[in-house]
């Protein structure tokens, strides 16, 4: 399975229903993005909607980024992605990831594990007894060296998530070739610095309370003060491409000269502003 260069990362939660659903999906292929990834949402459960999604389409893949662990056990998963390739021509991603503490304990009820073992064992239990495993459309979240190491083991490879360009390095480095490093970006086509940073931090705020996030950022080099009140302009410049097509293009390809195989760009706009995230799409599309 190839995953295109480009790909698009956007929330079902933020469409209407199933018409606007099937039209998002839809639009995403025509502009010829490869491949469309959606998280594990509060309103759809991943498989069901992955399914929905592939139905509407034709050649798109799409991709859960991430589906949570502790939503499914090991065989679930496995079942799911065997049966939605099965069923719609080998297009579906099982990206896997172990969420956050909250979401997990908070809304789930289970109890959090460390998240290398538990992501081995669960990552054991889908490949067990499994002839081909290896070549299985899977990947996993990951932000650390040690789970990106652990992606490279056990699966075809990485989804970073909230990375600069120097992430990507360092993840491309420990991924090695032939493995996907498929890396999210946000993008935000609005030139005024004031409008953009303001809709970056919007975007941001559910982020910047997680563990997992801030301590990868302060790996990369940003420090407390630069994550508090909202995150600093440097900070927010850095998690949100903004301005113009041409100069997002431009931070788009850091990640490419940066060992990324694939970069799926995330559109940051106003709440309901289905213009900015549609003429966003279709902008970058050649990029």
């Amino acid at each position: 399975m190839q995953l295109g260069r480009l790909g698009a990362w956007y929330s079902t939660d933020k469409l209407g229903g199933a018409k606007e659903i099937a039209a998002f999906a839809a639009n995403v292929e025509r502009l010829g993005y490869g491949t469309l990834w959606y998280p594990e949402s509060r309103g759809y459960e991943s498989f069901s909607v992955a399914g929905f999604m592939l139905g509407a389409t034709k050649t798109l893949n799409i991709g859960s980024s991430i589906a949570s662990i502790y939503a499914r056990d090991a065989f679930t998963s496995r079942r799911g992605m065997i049966s939605l390739n099965a069923l719609y021509g080998d297009r579906f991603i099982l990206g896997l990831g172990v969420s956050h503490l909250p979401m997990v304990e908070g809304v789930r009820g289970h109890t959090y594990g460390k998240p290398i073992p538990v992501m081995r064992a669960y990552l054991d239990g889908i490949s067990k007894d499994q002839p081909g495993a290896e070549d299985w459309p899977l990947a996993v979240a990951a932000l650390g060296p040690l789970m990106l190491k652990l992606a490279g083991e056990k699966t075809r490879g990485a989804l970073p998530y909230n990375v600069t360009p120097e992430h990507t390095a360092r993840a491309a480095k420990i991924m090695g070739s032939g493995k996907w490093l498929a890396v999210e970006q946000k993008v935000c086509l609005e030139t005024d610095p004031a409008k953009a940073r303001a809709l970056g931090r919007a975007e941001l705020s559910r982020y910047m309370v997680l563990d997992n996030y801030r301590n990868c950022w302060l790996g990369l080099g940003f420090t407390e003060a630069e994550l508090a009140n909202g995150g600093s302009d440097r900070f927010i410049d850095a998690m949100v491409l903004w301005g113009s097509a041409a100069k997002v293009k431009d931070g788009l390809h850091a990640h490419f000269a940066a060992g990324a195989t694939h970069v799926c760009i995330q559109p940051v706009h106003a709440e309901g502003d289905v213009a900015a995230r549609d003429r966003t799409l279709a902008e970058l599309a050649d990029t």
